[in-house]
């Protein structure tokens, strides 16, 4: 066996998740093609790329369900082949669909976990009253799960994970088929459990998410990392802020154009009802672009400063990544 203490040295004291050019295939499949990056502790890695690109796969290395073909990683400084049991007793996993009894209610699910996880009766009773308290539900603690709405399942799933606190969260897709009360809630849980220390690495296909938990991205296409970066940072590489204005009567374009062509080159939306351009100056831009189209009498149902989408990202990354494979 290994010594985490070893391992903590060499990559960081401060570095919960080490990945070093991970493969793994399935037959002629390969589902990872030298997969690198690190996590810092107590921050949240948000993983993204489209169906297929190597998400749950990196995430079932990590979590020891399968092993690697080859390269290494590290969770809290085990091992995920030479130490895979501390890597489990150290980490949480939650994947799309809650892994429930549907026939026990909450609390008797929660006191499963805790007496499976070695904890004796009354502390396991204690536990889960704590956790059905702080996820937000006592009043459906003697419920049966299988009478559970979508968001209750998922929290009660999470809560299951928590029975003893892990230092390292795997959460695949876990918002997946909720509906927005519900996504915002887990949300929620999610940055609590950043509070609270815990390293989260969090796959989504829902870029708004990645956006609003994670301190940095990265991009999986092809079982490979192809950017990596703040939120800010990959929204850069889709270009510049712009300005968009969008008149009442979409007959005044032209007159928008000419406005604004001193300011930069503007592009006309395909759309035909609104104009924009580069805005290097930032609101600086936008103030000469509003004193330019009052100036020319211009009525406005809107103007603003806009920035690159993490969608728009996201979209030229993986077209950037499908023309390089071909």
């Amino acid at each position: 066996m290994s010594e985490p203490v070893e391992a903590s040295a060499a990559a960081g004291a401060d570095t919960a998740i080490v990945v070093d050019s991970i493969e793994k295939s399935f037959g002629a499949v390969k589902a990872l093609r030298g997969v690198t990056f690190s996590v810092p502790t107590g921050s949240v890695l948000g993983v993204l790329g489209p169906n297929g690109a190597g998400k749950t796969t990196t995430v079932s290395v990590l979590s020891t369900l399968i092993r690697p073909d080859a390269g290494s990683a590290r969770i809290a400084g085990y091992d995920v082949v030479a130490d895979a049991a501390e890597v489990r007793s150290s980490i949480m996993l939650t994947g799309q669909y809650a892994a429930l009894d549907e026939i026990l209610s909450g609390r008797e699910n929660l006191v499963l976990f805790g007496r499976l996880m070695g904890l004796g009766r009354k502390a396991a009773g204690a536990r889960a009253s704590e956790l059905l308290e702080q996820f937000d539900l006592t009043e459906a603690a003697d419920r049966r799960v299988g009478q559970y709405s979508g968001g209750m399942r998922r929290r009660i799933d999470i809560a299951c994970g928590l029975v003893r606190p892990p230092r390292v969260v795997f959460l695949d897709e876990p918002t997946t088929g909720l509906d927005p009360v519900s996504r915002q809630s887990l949300w929620a849980l999610i940055r609590s459990l950043k509070e609270q220390g815990v390293t989260i690495l969090l796959t989504t296909q829902y870029l708004e998410e990645a956006d609003a938990l994670s301190d940095n991205i990265i991009v999986i296409d092809k079982g490979t990392v192809i950017a990596e970066g703040t939120a800010d940072q990959l929204k850069a590489r889709a270009g510049e802020s712009y300005c968009e204005v969008v008149p009442v009567d979409a007959g005044d374009v032209p007159a928008v154009v000419t406005a604004l062509s001193e300011l930069g080159a503007p592009t006309v939306a395909e759309s035909r009802d609104r104009v924009s351009i580069p805005a290097p100056g930032g609101a600086v831009t936008l103030s000469q672009a509003l004193d330019r189209i009052n100036a020319a009498n211009v009525e406005l149902i809107d103007i603003a400063l806009r920035r690159p989408s993490l969608d728009e990202v996201f979209i030229k990354l993986t077209d950037k990544s499908a023309v390089a494979a071909s």
